[in-house]
């Protein structure tokens, strides 16, 4: 990557993803009691409260799962910067877009894989 006309500052992106990484452990942490199993006795609550509490739930664990993807990527992003091979796509080993990465460093594909993936 060093022939870019323009370089990518590997290490702020490297400190970016771990603080992002950190915001998100914290809202794990945070969040688990939205995420426990919802009390269905009847004595305690009524239908409609169960109902909300139940989407409640299913809420919170749909954003748990769209956290974990997120720190799969993250974890992914910063082997790779470790490695030597970030920027560069993992279908054709090209240059990965300077503007795509900017937009998301954690892309693994260029446009043009990713526009043939689906993705």
């Amino acid at each position: 990557m060093s022939n870019r006309k323009i370089t990518i500052n590997l290490e702020k992106i490297a400190t970016d993803l771990e603080k992002r990484k950190t915001e998100i452990s914290g809202i794990r942490a945070s969040s688990q009691q939205s995420r426990d199993i919802v009390e269905l006795d009847q004595s305690k609550v009524g239908r409609l409260s169960r109902m909300d509490a139940l989407q409640s739930q299913a809420m919170s664990l749909e954003s748990e799962r769209r956290r974990q993807v997120e720190l799969s990527k993250i974890e992914t992003t910063l082997t790779r910067l470790q490695n030597g091979n970030y920027g560069y796509c993992l279908r054709c080993d090209e240059e990965i877009q300077l503007k795509r990465l900017e937009l998301d460093p954690t892309v693994t594909l260029c446009i043009e894989c990713a526009t043939k993936k689906g993705t």
